[in-house]
């Protein structure tokens, strides 16, 4: 066997513990060991250190976010393998930085690691950019309720009238409140004609605005502006978004035209899995690798669980709801597979099993390159024929004899 070198790493926020091992060597295992920080120099520093070792393969943990400059740097010069933290767990009282470093050399050659999915670095950058603006969204959720807590406590009860407190109707309530309005006819007025609320109940809801004090108005002002703040960088990244992923407009529009699905979620996808879902040779490896899938916990050659492993959070979310979505909107192939599982099996495990497919499809339209086709409602043949048998008992026990004739569609 050709003789080759591997690197195992141990990161830290301030310090990396490596150590290099011959891959090839048969018997006792000897390790090289070096200790380096993660400034930019230290890590250029660690670079030249195991080219000179002659190391092909470099092995790390996934600690935090520290992995991430070490990465970047042996990149473009080391084939890299990102482990689990959770697969290199030490024994108790155990645990020693070069040991550790050690154990993931050791388990790597031995197979026993679990390896995480890195993608390449345009990809890395939509990652970034979708998970940013998602981060953005839950923000403003929080804005509003914090917002919503703060005219509950000053007795404002405007979002008892209105559907959205961030509409175009209540901003320019709120703003007018922030800024010391305490007239709630006039407050009243400033609603959209559209607004369902009538003026007699919103002025009701607004009565309070007299007694509203200042620190409750300032902080309101803050609110709004917070709240238009991370409105305007979520415009900015999806200007952003928009402009990286041109390139591949074919595949975001393929994959919005499912049902449930649309450009925001179809992007977010695309930058979890990439435009081609290249990494991914078969849909049943997508939906092992996102948690689509039941485990399987055995012992004794019993099944203890079978629950869904952990997989990939944020792809997970995304087609939840967009799960959520496809089971609403009627006529599509979804509604008729939910609709069908959820008497049997309960609303979760029925939406779960939308997720899968989902997930299956997705595998399709970008690994395949197709289009997606809504045929409508098709009847299970296997369903038909049960429920035909089912019928002609019912009617035999009524005393019925009964003939069946299948009926011909007509022709034009």
């Amino acid at each position: 066997m050709e003789s080759y070198k591997i690197a195992g790493v141990d990161v830290h926020k301030k310090m990396l513990a490596v150590v290099v091992t011959d891959a090839a060597r048969e018997g006792e295992v000897c390790f090289v060991r070096n200790r380096f920080g993660t400034m930019g120099s230290d890590l250029r520093e660690l670079r030249e250190w195991l080219a000179s070792q002659q190391v092909r393969e470099v092995v790390m943990e996934s600690t935090a976010q520290y992995w991430r400059p070490v990465w970047l740097e042996l990149e473009p010069h080391f084939k890299l393998h990102l482990a689990q933290a959770q697969s290199n767990r030490a024994p108790k009282g155990r645990k020693r930085d070069f040991q550790d470093a050690e154990r993931l050399a050791r388990r790597h050659l031995a197979g026993e690691l679990i390896l995480s999915f890195v993608p390449e670095p345009e990809q890395r950058l939509w990652r970034t950019l979708t998970r940013t603006k998602n981060q953005l969204t839950r923000d403003r959720v929080r804005m509003q309720n914090q917002m919503e807590s703060l005219l509950e406590e000053a007795r404002i009860k405007l979002t008892s009238c209105v559907s959205d407190s961030l509409g175009l109707s209540s901003r320019r309530m709120l703003r007018a409140l922030a800024a010391g309005a305490t007239d709630a006819a006039e407050l009243a007025q400033l609603a959209e004609p559209e607004l369902q609320a009538p003026p007699e109940q919103l002025r009701e809801a607004l009565s309070a605005a007299p007694s509203m004090g200042l620190t409750h108005r300032r902080i309101l002002k803050l609110l709004l502006e917070r709240v238009e703040l991370i409105e305007r960088q979520r415009g900015e990244l999806e200007q952003i978004l928009a402009t990286t992923l041109k390139p591949y407009e074919d595949a975001v529009t393929r994959l919005a035209e499912v049902p449930g699905f649309g450009v925001n979620s179809a992007q977010q996808v695309i930058a979890e899995v990439g435009p081609a879902a290249a990494t991914f040779s078969s849909p049943e490896e997508l939906a092992s690798w996102m948690g689509a899938c039941p485990g399987r916990e055995e012992s004794a050659e019993v099944s203890t669980s079978n629950r869904c492993p952990k997989g990939n959070r944020p792809l997970r979310r995304v087609l939840t709801q967009v799960a959520h979505a496809a089971i609403k909107n009627q006529g599509n192939v979804f509604h008729a597979f939910y609709r069908r599982l959820v008497v049997r099996k309960g609303h979760p495990v029925a939406l779960w099993a939308v997720v899968h497919r989902l997930c299956r499809l997705t595998w399709k339209i970008l690994h395949q390159g197709v289009s997606y086709e809504e045929r409508g409602r098709v009847a299970n043949p296997k369903a038909v024929q049960q429920r035909k048998k089912r019928l002609v008992r019912a009617l035999q026990a009524l005393g019925f004899q009964v003939q069946l004739t299948s009926l011909q569609p007509a022709t034009v």
